[in-house]
């Protein structure tokens, strides 16, 4: 565990979450990871938390895919559910649920603050166009605490995801 003082005091600082910063400043994006006062696991915590609009949280949904065994991420938009069906002819491959072991091996992140960037090991990703409807968009950190916004063409170029439709 790293640390870092905040008004003097000592407070852990994830891992996780200095990925994520890092990993936005080697993109060339400044941004101010925000630090909830609230859980933000789910995009209503989120929506809550950052006082924006539940669509404004970029969510990110994992799958397996069953004929390559990788992870693969869907960046969705707060409100929307990603259809299967959809999400596997847009991978390429059959999709399966992807569990929490095969995401913190791939990610390097737990379920409830998966970050769309700083990932241990690359994966391919897919961005719901809905989020690019808005000038800024939030998404997760690396912790269930942290959020930080971002415009949605910024969030797709680092992340180098592709606009798909695959939700219902």
């Amino acid at each position: 565990m790293c640390w870092t003082s905040t008004l003097g005091k000592d407070v852990p600082t994830s891992k996780s979450l200095k990925r994520v910063k890092a990993a936005l400043e080697a993109a060339g994006i400044t941004v101010d990871v925000m630090e909830m006062g609230e859980l933000t696991k789910t995009a209503h915590q989120a929506a809550d938390a950052a006082g924006c609009h539940l669509d404004q949280i970029a969510k990110s949904v994992i799958f397996q895919g069953l004929d390559s065994g990788d992870a693969v991420l869907f960046l969705t938009a707060g409100g929307n559910t990603v259809d299967a069906d959809k999400a596997s002819r847009v991978a390429g491959e059959p999709l399966g649920k992807a569990d929490a072991a095969l995401i913190r091996k791939q990610t390097g992140f737990a379920i409830g603050g998966v970050s769309p960037v700083g990932h241990l090991n690359p994966i391919r990703a897919f961005s719901d166009p809905r989020l690019a409807e808005f000038d800024v968009i939030y998404a997760a950190a690396g912790t269930p605490r942290h959020i930080f916004p971002i415009n949605p063409d910024e969030l797709l170029r680092i992340s180098n995801a592709q606009t798909a439709d695959f939700t219902s």
